[in-house]
């Protein structure tokens, strides 16, 4: 089984950049030697991690950074995408924690000696947990802390980073960790994710201003993830509550980027709700970008509902991956195709698309059959979007290996490099084997 692409297509040129994408708190472990996170917190906290697991240890990526720079070289990728631990490059005074930012400073020189691009993530999620206690992203202080890391931590880093990327998925952050409490730190309000959201979106911009000026040189954008929305049934009820559903989770962090407002739903939501908004925010989030990242993996599917704008309907016999989402690579095109109607757009790059599959490692080896068909489909249905005009000029494939997915902790394997977590042993499943074999066979 491998993947392929149309002979003709752009993804098959040697200026289409392949790569694998990991985040901090997933794999770096080494928790002793950074400021505790709001995920920390998260993780101590009964019942909120599926398996009561944390992020103390993960993959030891601090530890073992240097054998996995030479994983993600045998994989053949172009660039590789990582996040910078806030926690870890920053004291609590604000000053930089060097022992930190000396760590990223070796996996970067590591990464560039070996003709690797670094995509730099400035937040994923790990919120240092005492700016939580002074109200983390309900205080909107806190977006001008993190223009301040910006600024510390670009300067650190000098002309080592390729591509850097202010946020993560606002919406996972935002809607989440404030609105629904499911993620760090476990809020749950809807006018808690609606002001998160707006104070993480002007962190962004005040961010993107930063790196304007001491990074002018580096591709400098956003990474947003998006579900497209579906209606349960071709009626009017059920359009218009699948349109909500998109204005109120995809639009919302988009919007503001390119059009200077929210969306329109914002009308419906009671006024305690609606997010406090100061003159000249708009035009602090809507700061010209390099680049727009899109993480994809699934699709969701609405229907009308009494008390709710919306409410979404369980796909009960469609193709579903190990963590229960639907397998829909339609929705990946449409919502490409959909957004370069909506907006002017910059270069996208695809910075995350993956599956959660239960894997099993026997004789040393991890047959992923249905992992390697996702990332067919996937990447094909990227192609077709770029048929239709779409300008796509990369794809990271999630994740590089097996890490603590967050809520799931170490139930959920995304990798396509296989992670024992007792012994540390990496071992290549056959989809980044596959992986490796398209990205090599570019001419």
């Amino acid at each position: 089984m491998k993947i392929s692409l149309p002979a003709q297509s752009p993804m098959l040129s040697k200026d289409f950049i392949y790569g694998v994408a990991t985040a901090s708190f997933q794999i770096e472990g080494s928790a002793d030697t950074r400021l505790p996170s709001i995920w920390d917190t998260f993780c101590a906290t009964p019942g909120k991690i599926r398996d009561n697991s944390d992020g103390k240890q993960a993959c030891e990526h601090v530890k073992l950074w240097q054998q996995d720079v030479d994983l993600i070289e045998s994989l053949g990728v172009d660039a590789y995408r990582l996040s910078i631990s806030w926690p870890r490059v920053m004291q609590k005074d604000g000053s930089l924690n060097q022992q930190g930012v000396n760590f990223y400073i070796q996996l970067l020189d590591a990464l560039i000696a070996k003709g690797i691009k670094p995509f730099v993530t400035l937040y994923h999620w790990d919120l240092p947990q005492h700016i939580e206690d002074d109200g983390g992203w309900l205080n909107r202080e806190t977006a001008y802390l993190f223009e301040d890391y910006a600024k510390k931590i670009v300067q650190a880093l000098g002309d080592r980073v390729f591509s850097y990327a202010t946020f993560n998925e606002p919406f996972c952050s935002a809607f989440l960790g404030y609105e629904v409490g499911i993620h760090a730190p476990g809020k749950a309000k809807v006018s808690y994710g609606r002001q998160a959201a707006h104070h993480i979106l002007l962190a962004h911009g005040l961010a993107m201003q930063a790196l304007q000026q001491y990074s002018p040189n580096s591709l400098n954008g956003i990474v947003l993830n998006f579900t497209p929305c579906y209606a349960n049934a071709n009626n009017a009820e059920d359009i218009n509550a699948a349109e909500l559903a998109d204005q109120y989770h995809n639009q919302w962090y988009i919007k503001p980027l390119f059009d200077k407002c929210y969306p329109d739903i914002i009308d419906k939501l009671a006024d305690d709700e609606k997010p406090q908004v100061e003159a000249g925010d708009f035009d602090i989030i809507a700061q010209p970008i390099d680049f727009l990242g899109i993480n994809f993996y699934t699709r969701a599917v609405y229907t009308t509902s009494e008390n709710e704008f919306f409410q979404q309907v369980d796909m009960v016999d469609a193709p579903k991956t190990d963590i229960g989402w639907e397998i829909y690579p339609q929705a990946f095109t449409d919502l490409l195709t959909s957004l370069n109607e909506k907006y002017s757009l910059p270069p996208i790059f695809i910075t995350e698309n993956g599956a959660a599959m239960a894997d099993k490692l026997e004789n040393n080896q991890v047959s992923d059959i249905d992992r390697i068909e996702y990332y067919h489909s996937h990447l094909n249905a990227v192609n077709n979007a770029i048929s239709s005009g779409v300008n796509v000029a990369g794809y990271f494939a999630w994740s590089l290996m097996d890490n603590f997915e967050w809520a799931e902790g170490y139930l959920k394997r995304f990798g396509i490099v296989y992670v024992d977590y007792q012994t540390q042993q990496r071992t290549v499943k056959a989809s980044g084997l596959a992986y490796r074999d398209l990205i090599n066979a570019r001419s």
